[in-house]
């Protein structure tokens, strides 16, 4: 696309238009031509005046919009602002708070948060593909610091040492192999027993890989499965190719989005915002306008509606 905007400024400007914008949704979601989503058929019209397309077929929902089916259904807020708000989450490295997006796209700061969460739906990672070669593994944890809590909430909220009343997250980290770049996958875990983290190590990385861990024990048992070695922080950090660093930066990036951009993360909503950060250290390596187009060819068959937000019904992230 030879005028494919490169800044968000462009951006803006490119994608006001809302026949550009509504081309470019079109696209990216029926690359083979726009088809009824309902009963399949092609021959479908177009309806100019509203934007819509009507399938020739009699049956329930004939006509349709290009948010059918997507992260977009329901909304009234235009394809001209949504495309701007992927823009940002895609590419600002520390993310884009709710407050800060209502404000440039003139939206409520309820609305920008909904926007948010239903992009993030886009941002997750959907390959099933298990990760080889040389992998980290690490476990960390979330939470307010207490010496930032006023005292009635630490007293409430805090009972313990270390990692108590804070959400543990595992990474997986697979490094750069022959010219490509690292990826990573970060989950939620309920805690990190040696169950709980083998079981994702197992369902994330193939046998026999190389697997770097540190010397926590939920990590024993594994070296029968992989050429598992392992680093004793209390020793050394790194040993020739024995370290973390991989996924502890990864960790560091994350902290500074929470800590520096949203401030405070329901565990409830973990998970999406993780999605988040490993879209973008993910594609760091693309421009902003293929992470932007990336995140938009996904957007279609991941619903998420308010309700299913703040928790009264069960998410929808069925592939398109």
């Amino acid at each position: 696309m030879s005028n494919e905007p490169r800044t968000l400024l462009e951006a803006i400007k490119h994608f006001s238009d809302p026949d550009v914008a509504l081309a470019q949704m079109v696209a990216l979601r029926w690359p083979n031509g726009v088809h009824c989503p309902t009963c399949g058929r092609t021959d479908v019209r177009f309806v100019s005046t509203r934007r819509i397309w009507e399938c020739k077929e009699k049956h329930a929902k004939r006509q349709f919009s290009a948010k059918v089916g997507t992260i977009f259904e329901d909304s009234p807020i235009p394809l001209e602002k949504w495309f701007p708000a992927i823009w940002m989450i895609a590419n600002c490295k520390n993310g884009i708070s709710s407050y800060e997006l209502g404000r440039d796209l003139g939206v409520t700061q309820k609305s920008a948060w909904f926007m948010l969460h239903r992009i993030r739906i886009a941002m997750r990672v959907g390959s099933i593909e298990k990760m080889d070669g040389e992998c980290e593994a690490d476990e960390s944890f979330l939470g307010g610091l207490s010496k930032n809590m006023h005292k009635v909430r630490r007293k409430r909220t805090i009972s313990g040492t270390g990692g108590t009343n804070k959400t543990a997250v595992m990474g997986i980290l697979k490094r750069k192999h022959k010219g490509g770049k690292s990826r990573v996958r970060a989950v939620v875990v309920p805690d990190v027993r040696r169950d709980t983290l083998g079981a994702e190590i197992r369902a994330t990385v193939e046998p026999g890989s190389a697997l770097y861990t540190d010397a926590w024990v939920g990590y024993r048992g594994l070296t029968g499965e992989y050429q598992h070695e392992v680093i004793d922080h209390a020793v050394e950090y790194v040993r020739g190719k024995v370290h973390t660093n991989g996924v502890e930066n990864f960790w560091s990036l994350l902290k500074r989005t929470i800590k520096g951009t949203y401030v405070s993360v329901e565990p409830f909503h973990l998970f999406r915002y993780l999605d988040e950060q490993s879209f973008r250290f993910n594609e760091r390596d693309d421009n902003d306008y293929g992470r932007f187009r990336s995140v938009l060819s996904s957007v279609s068959g991941r619903r998420l509606t308010y309700g299913q937000l703040i928790g009264n019904a069960q998410e929808s992230t069925a592939p398109a």
